[in-house]
């Protein structure tokens, strides 16, 4: 019975392959000729380094999910290698979508600052009849997270980097056990088996990514006022879209094979997968068009005026009238319009070297902040072991100097008694 439902599971999928490679090069032609374009175009007129450095990372993930997942589709072989490094850079992607809203309002200073007065603005309001804790209560952070992030001030920014950054390094750990559980045989991708590694590692991802959303939620939330002008809602619409179709409808094709809706075969499984997100990278790719448009940035601002230089050239020539020859001198004058940083060379060297910098940064900040709570409770328990050792010397010296008083007493006591019985004795005599 397996083997009739395993072959007739192979014919399917040897009968759509073709085809379904064919549709989807396709699809991944028409993402990676839009995507590249808006890019290009991004590159080009690069008057805001701190804001288009994170669009053009945020561009990139349809061109990089397009083209893994047409090599997967097309060689099944390469589909876990395929699938790790998309997911590796879905949680850049992310981090970069998260570096993108902060730097429209125009920087962490100014962040910190409107999240300051945001949280003063909410602080000074009187609280409802039925709520008797206030929002500075001790204990209370976790809930003002979930239902009013604004109190929180500069520490909902901190909150914010910490999510992003903590979905970033549980996917890198899990790519490289992916691979290590992959070459041991025990990873069964897609299958949800209690020996396996797969249903392990996307409860941990599904987590640690929905954490991450979480947070850029609660940090719109906060700061949605200040970013009216860059429609941020579209953006985190046309974001969420791509990262939830992918990671949710992986997980629901798994689920369908397992409970045998659909053939249970590894191409077909991971096969479905891959045809999908060709289709749905050329449409995210035409929602770019319009959520991420470069229009805004063709205008160079006040701030960043253009550098102008004239350059003049002199040059001599012969005039000649029936037979007299005349000498002219003829001017002209080249205006430059110079823009800084509209070169995409430089362009690209600055988002490779300061969109490190900020990744970098950002990672051992988050590391640093899970470090420090294990620090101080392993100094406390230093501390600890500290005062009871320094408590028992203390026992121990206040024992000896009790003994040595009974002694001296003890010596004292014999002496007397000696003494008497000395007395006794003469008086006997």
């Amino acid at each position: 019975m397996e083997s009739t439902y395993s072959s007739v599971s192979g014919s399917i999928y040897s009968n759509l392959h073709k085809p379904a490679v064919i549709i989807a090069a396709c699809f991944v032609l028409v993402a990676l000729a839009l995507s590249l374009f808006l890019i290009l175009q991004h590159l080009k007129y690069y008057i805001n380094p701190a804001e288009q450095k994170w669009v053009v990372a945020v561009l990139f993930m349809v061109p990089v999910y397009a083209t893994e997942s047409a090599i997967s589709l097309w060689n099944p072989k390469l589909s876990l290698a395929c699938d790790i490094l998309r997911n590796r850079y879905e949680a850049f992607a992310l981090y970069s979508f998260g570096r993108y809203l902060i730097a429209c309002p125009g920087g962490e200073r100014q962040v910190i600052e409107l999240l300051q007065d945001e949280s003063r603005k909410l602080l000074q309001k009187p609280l409802p009849d039925h709520t008797s804790a206030s929002p500075n209560k001790k204990g209370s952070r976790v809930w003002n997270f979930i239902f009013q992030p604004g109190v929180l001030g500069e520490d909902l920014l901190t909150i914010e980097k910490f999510g992003l950054v903590r979905y970033m390094i549980p996917k890198t750990v899990c790519a490289f056990l992916a691979v290590l559980l992959e070459l041991l045989d025990a990873y069964c991708d897609g299958e949800f088996k209690w020996n396996c590694g797969y249903p392990y590692m996307a409860v941990v991802l599904n987590f640690s990514q929905m954490w991450a959303l979480f947070c850029l939620v609660q940090f719109y939330n906060a700061t949605h006022e200040r970013l009216k002008s860059i429609k941020p809602l579209a953006k985190f619409i046309s974001f969420k879209a791509i990262v939830f179709a992918t990671w949710w409808q992986g997980v629901g094709i798994a689920l369908l094979c397992t409970v045998h809706v659909l053939p249970k075969e590894g191409k077909l499984q991971t096969g479905l997968q891959d045809f999908l997100i060709c289709i749905e990278m050329a449409i995210a790719a035409v929602a770019h068009v319009f959520v991420f448009p470069v229009e805004p940035y063709r205008y160079v601002p006040i701030a960043e005026s253009p550098k102008v230089t004239t350059e003049k050239t002199v040059a001599e020539i012969k005039l000649e009238e029936g037979d007299k020859e005349e000498q002219a001198v003829v001017e002209k004058t080249d205006t430059k319009l110079e823009v800084p940083g509209t070169s995409v060379t430089k362009s690209v060297q600055d988002i490779i070297v300061e969109g490190g910098h900020h990744v970098v940064k950002d990672v051992v900040l988050t590391i640093n902040q899970a470090i420090e709570p294990v620090e101080k409770g392993v100094a406390k328990i230093q501390e600890t072991i500290h005062q009871r050792s320094e408590g028992s010397d203390e026992m121990d010296e206040q024992v000896e100097e009790v003994e040595a008083e009974e002694r001296v007493e003890l010596e004292g006591e014999g002496t007397k008694s000696e003494t008497v019985v000395g007395i006794e004795e003469r008086l006997v005599k």
